[in-house]
This record gives C-alpha cells, structure tokens and sequence, in this order.
C-alpha cells in the first residue's frame, strides 16, 4: 500500500540536515523549527494562524476544546472516517450526532444538516475524506444559518481544494494530521490546528501546553500536552516543498486507475465533485464482493487495505463508552444505511507518490480480471 523508503530516501540529504540542524540548535520542544514550519503550513493552506501539536487525534481533541465541547454537547459528523472524530468527542463527554453520506461521493451530505440540529448542537466536525473535498460552501451555509462552529478534519485532504479555496481555509477550525503515510508525512506522529479568528488561535495556544498562560500559571480548563516536535517539524519543513510534486504523482496513478477501471460498467468509484481539486489521498473502490476480490488480489501479490471496515455507530467499543458516559440510545443496525453499505463494499488500492505506473496498470488489469 506504501513504501516509505522511497519518499524519504529520495530526500535523505536534506533530512539529513534537518535533523543535524536540530540536534545542534540544543532546542527540542518548541523551538524555531516548529514556528517556521506553523507559518509556513498557514501560508500553504490560506489561513493566519497555525499550532503544531502531537497528532491529527489531538489536533481533533484541541479543536473540539477550544469550542468548549463538554458533557450533554451534541456534535454533527458522519460515520465512516475511520472513527477519530467520535473518540475525540467522546473522550470529552459529548454525543456525536451521525448523518449518513452522500452515497456517490462517500462524504457528508450538506442537505442532511439541518434534519439533526438541535439546541444542544455545538459543532460540526466535517471530514474531507480520501483526497476528496466536501461542498464547504453548502456546509458553511447550513450551519451558518444556525450557528454552529464548524471543524474541518483535513488530514486526508492537503492541498485539496474546493473553487479554489484550501481544505481547511472554511471552518472556523480546521485540523491535521502528518502521519507518515499522508500527503504531507512526518517520520512519526504530527498534527497542526489552523484557524483564522486571533482568540481562537490563543486558546489553542494556551490549550496544547497544559492551558497554561503564562508557565505555570493555567488559564483555560481541558489543556493538554501535544506539542509538534521540532524534530518532526524540520522533516515536514524539508518534505513541504515537494508536496506539489508528490501530489501530481499520487493524480497520475489514481487517473490510471479511473481511466482503466470506469470502461466497466458494474464498477463503482466514488464521484469526485466538479468544484472540487481532489489530492488522491486514498483510491477507493465499491464492490459488493469485496471480501472475495481483495482474497484473489493478495493472492496475486498485490496489497489493498479497507477504509473503513466497520462504521463508528456500531463499533462495540465506542457503543460501551457512550453507556459509560450516560449518552442518549446508541443508533443501530440499519440507521445510516448509506454508511453501512459503502463500508460493506469499500476496497483501497495501493495509490502513492512513488507506485510505478506499470505496477498501477498492472493493479488495474488483474483487479478487472477478478471484477
């Protein structure tokens, strides 16, 4: 699904430096590396500011908190990303709210909003899922005309955009991971908030080392210890200037892909959005034997992962912890029937900056021979 050798090895000079640079700076948290890369990540995506914390989970936590997301909150999001947004809420207390998807893009579906609202709503968490970008401006209607916050989750959507805007440039917050297999990848765990409105900048500030303004001295309740290492941030400051160049590659196999797979008829691919620049994150298929066909590719020595397996709504794990909390009756079997198809059918091919497009062509024909 990934070969990490080949995206840092074609880069192992300048990551050499980058790390010597730090190890001599004698600065590891917090420093110069991690300022220079949160104004140059703010830059890329079109926002004012940018914190760099631990991960893309935390990031997640962070946003919600600055909102001030607590016990008996309601929070709007869908099912099928994989589940970090529903354990950031219910790690807080708060319900999420499920909506299903539009079952042709696999993503939120802005005309279901309205239909969940209610005046215990405190946000909406909108995830830009597979390279693919939700219709911000149908979202940032509907929840403007009711006034909740939204949260973007981008950390499958770097340099995607929608009419030319960035994903992460809509919300009043947004939030990514770089975890070493995204678009932009650390060589570990990262993540960054990024915002626009100064005092919500200041908060998260504040809220990522331990609430604290000035040391030692906790100003805001909820704060954490997620700092971006400034290690993982010279990385990211080395690999940034490439993003556009690993992005083009990762298009060019998922149009291989397109190309190829859209001549049968019975294949389905999720639509991708005329107003929207998508960054080919992941290359999702629908079948509905997929079980079956990802069996016969691994036999054929080709690699396929599911995003995601098993919906948020009835994950037993998430299902017990929202008894713990005393949040309202858990929604079953059948409740978002949209969700629960495309994660019965969803299948990911292999699709990287540095896949070879022989071995994309040949992804192509031996997945139609077992169609």
């Amino acid at each position: 699904m990934n070969d990490l050798r080949t995206i840092f090895g074609g880069e192992e000079e300048s990551l050499v430096t980058a790390l010597l640079r730090v190890l001599e700076s004698g600065h590891y948290i917090l420093g110069s590396e991690v300022t220079a890369f949160e104004s140059e990540w703010a830059d890329f995506v079109g926002v004012r500011y940018c914190l760099g914390v631990a991960s893309g989970s935390d990031a997640l936590r962070l946003a919600l908190t600055v909102l001030e997301v607590g016990p008996g909150d309601e929070v709007i999001t869908v099912a099928n990303a994989g589940g970090y947004t529903t354990q950031a809420i219910l790690s807080l207390g708060a319900q999420p709210i499920f909506i299903d998807i539009d079952p042709e893009t696999l993503l939120l579906d802005p005309d279901l909003i309205g239909s969940v609202v209610s005046h215990r709503t405190k946000a909406l968490v909108v995830t830009h899922l597979y390279g693919n970008i939700v219709d911000m401006p149908a979202v940032m209607a509907a929840c403007g005309s009711a006034g909740i916050p939204v949260i973007e989750d981008s950390a499958q959507a770097h340099g995607g955009a929608w009419d030319g805007k960035k994903a992460g440039a809509w919300g009043d917050i947004s939030c990514f991971s770089f975890y070493p297999t995204k678009n932009l990848g650390a060589m570990g765990d990262a993540g960054a908030v990024c915002c626009n409105d100064p005092l919500i900048a200041d908060k998260a500030h504040c809220l990522r080392q331990y609430g604290w303004q000035p040391k030692y001295s906790v100003r805001y309740p909820g704060g954490m210890n997620s700092r971006l290492d400034e290690i993982q941030a010279a990385i990211l400051r080395t690999l940034l200037p490439r993003l556009a160049q690993f992005t083009t590659q990762r298009r060019t196999v998922a149009g291989i892909y397109r190309e190829r797979i859209e001549i049968r008829r019975e294949a389905s691919l999720p639509r991708r959005p005329t107003d929207a620049y998508d960054v080919a994150h992941l290359f999702p298929v629908q079948h509905p034997e997929r079980d079956r066909i990802r069996t016969e590719l691994a036999q054929s020595g080709i690699q396929t992962d599911i995003h995601y397996p098993i919906p948020d709504h009835l994950q037993p794990g998430f299902i017990h912890q929202a008894k713990r909390w005393g949040l309202a009756a858990w929604s079953g079997l059948g409740a978002l029937p949209h969700t629960e198809a495309a994660c019965n059918t969803v299948l990911t091919l292999p699709c990287h900056p540095y896949l070879r497009l022989d071995m994309a062509e040949h992804v192509s024909q031996t997945l139609l021979r077992h169609w």
